[in-house]
């Protein structure tokens, strides 16, 4: 099989998933790279992750649950763009201390996570996790609360500049009686009961209003609707999309200031944007068969998440739901990254911003306690693949085949000098005994534990 197919793939794997097994990969590649992406953005045609058989694990909390979804799923496009917009439209439960709208939220995401923008804007505005998290209920025609009509255009569409404050005015005028109500009257939001959305039409301002050039007794979806037709929020979106599956950019904050880092890239995602009517599977279409997307290797840090599921479906040992998954979460949140609890509307600090002393030591001692079993199925599959060769391994080919097998990962020529270092070190592997093999699969571990904890492991 074509190394190089086999590289690409990977590439489009991490970013269009969380990686893939090395038998998944060949897979793949037998099947096409095109067909993939098709495959891809159409996730329907492959069959989902059985609920049922998660929820017979009930000390399982959700975000154990999606962990296993993420590492285990046919469809990695779903669940990778389910947790793309919960970056952008970011809300954090320890405000209201309510898990199940924080659950639902996700289920919501995952949804429409590959429909147009219109529709993800919509049925945001009406998650009753987003609503409690900026205020929305109490939003009415009296007594307006601005928090929701900003963040929609400031943070979740258009951008600072690209709107004036008579436009935020309107937008939370418009949203006026956007609320939730419990399915058990009278329970309040901290409450073990679900909630859903409720439009109070006493509340909300019927009243004339003007919105970036439209007037007209607006409410939420018309606001919406003329979001989502600004060029503004094309070029937002595109660049949000860029920097998620294709290449880190500075902070949303500077993005008025600093111009992208491939305008021409933008542009094309923009032009995808319009002739689709803003629709995700097309412009995510376009985006993986690109040029600039292929050519985009390692360009990435990796998110925790991206870490913690890489290093999951590497091993293998999460094939099946049980209580043990519950340490992927507290790792996930010792690397900086809290599944359904963003600290702030802003979201998380992605890139660069993910890495400081104390969650890279959190990444590596991860990666390398979790790759030291040589009974795992991941790497008992990896020796398994080196031992099917009656001839001894050199060094040399000991230290590309693991590169290979691990990632593929691409290394400089320090890092690679090390691992051929600690290959010498104990010359060829042999697998003619049960001694031999034992002592040459210890070795393998090793040789993995030292790539996990390479500096270039953290970027996808």
């Amino acid at each position: 099989m074509d190394p190089t197919d086999i590289q690409l793939m990977a590439h489009l794997l991490r970013r269009a998933g969380f990686g893939a097994r090395r038998d998944e990969l060949e897979e793949y590649v037998a099947k096409g790279y095109e067909a993939v992406v098709d495959d891809l953005v159409n996730p329907e045609r492959l069959p989902d992750v059985e609920e049922d058989l998660l929820n017979r694990y009930s000390d399982m909390t959700f975000e154990a649950k999606w962990f296993f979804r993420m590492a285990n799923t046919q469809r990695p496009l779903l669940e990778k763009m389910a947790l793309f917009w919960h970056g952008v439209l970011a809300t954090g439960s320890s405000k209201s201390g309510h898990h199940n709208t924080a659950y639902d939220q996700i289920l919501m995401l995952r949804e429409v996570a590959l429909s147009d923008l219109r529709t993800i804007l919509s049925e945001m505005s009406k998650d009753p996790a987003m609503i409690f998290w900026l205020d929305n209920n109490e939003n009415v025609r009296d007594e307006p609360n601005e928090n929701y009509g900003r963040e929609l255009l400031e943070l979740f569409s258009m951008g600072v500049g690209n709107y004036t404050e008579e436009d935020v005015k309107a937008s939370t005028q418009s949203f006026t009686g956007w609320s939730f109500q419990s399915i058990i009257p009278g329970s309040t939001p901290y409450g073990k009961y679900p909630t859903h959305f409720l439009y109070r039409n006493d509340e909300h301002d019927v009243g004339a209003k003007s919105f970036l050039g439209q007037s007209g007794r607006l409410n939420g979806e018309d606001i919406i609707d003329v979001v989502v037709k600004q060029p503004a929020t094309a070029r937002f979106i595109a660049r949000h999309l860029y920097t998620f599956f294709v290449a880190d950019e500075p902070a949303v904050a500077s993005w008025n200031d600093l111009p992208p880092r491939d305008s021409e890239a933008i542009d094309i995602l923009v032009k995808a944007y319009f002739e689709s009517g803003a629709n995700m599977r097309y412009i995510l279409r376009v985006l993986f068969n690109s040029v600039f997307f292929k050519e985009a290797r390692y360009r990435k840090v990796k998110s925790p998440a991206e870490v913690v599921t890489g290093v999951m479906k590497l091993t293998g040992d999460a094939r099946f739901p049980a209580t043990g998954i519950q340490r992927f979460v507290r790792a996930n949140m010792a690397m900086g990254q809290t599944l359904t609890n963003h600290v702030s509307v802003e979201g998380w600090h992605t890139g660069p911003d993910w890495i400081d002393g104390g969650t890279l030591n959190e990444r590596v001692n991860f990666a390398v306690n979790e790759v030291e079993d040589s009974d795992k199925p991941g790497i008992r599959d990896m020796v398994e693949r080196f031992a099917s060769s009656a001839a001894p391994v050199s060094p040399g080919d000991f230290v590309e085949r693991s590169l290979d097998l691990a990632g593929p990962v691409r290394v400089d020529d320090d890092t690679r000098t090390g691992l051929l270092s600690y290959a010498e070190s104990g010359g060829e592997l042999v697998f003619g005994t049960e001694a031999k093999r034992e002592q040459s699969a210890a070795r393998i571990v090793r040789m993995l534990q030292l790539i996990v904890s390479a500096r270039e492991y953290q970027f996808g």
